[in-house]
């Protein structure tokens, strides 16, 4: 089966420090309710999370933050995607607390959803729909 006949897969991390897991598990929670494959790998290095990304054809990548960092962590992620060649074709979603004036920066470097805690497990679910399926037209 092409993996457009497959459902949507979402491989969901946190960064290397991070020890707050209430909210990626939520969300992981909402995602697997609403029909979505999850694979949960925990605290991964950039380079780990590419790498497993490429490995479970993962459809999205969503980081979950509270420990700060998210520009730096995600611009070496999204470089490490080009890299691989899985940028284009991978939607990558940041959650978490950050300062919001990092919202545009995340969005800029290629982030498709960046959620603050007052989001929606409707609004993740819906970006995750739409993101998926722009990705998957694009290919074809």
């Amino acid at each position: 089966m092409a993996r457009e006949e497959k459902g949507i897969k979402v491989l969901l991390c946190q960064p290397p420090l991070e020890t707050h897991s209430r909210g990626v598990f939520t969300v992981a929670g909402i995602l697997r309710d609403a029909g979505m494959e999850v694979v949960y790998i925990g605290n991964s290095t950039p380079a780990q999370v590419i790498e497993t990304a490429v490995q479970e054809d993962a459809d999205v990548v969503g980081v979950s933050t509270l420990c700060g960092g998210e520009l730096v962590l995600g611009n070496e992620m999204l470089r490490l995607a080009e890299e691989k060649g899985i940028k284009e074709r991978t939607l990558f979603l940041m959650g978490g607390i950050f300062p919001p004036d990092d919202i545009p920066k995340l969005k800029q470097v290629g982030f498709g959803g960046v959620f603050p805690p007052a989001s929606t497990g409707k609004e993740i679910i819906s970006c995750i729909n739409t993101g998926v399926s722009s990705k998957r037209k694009s290919r074809k």
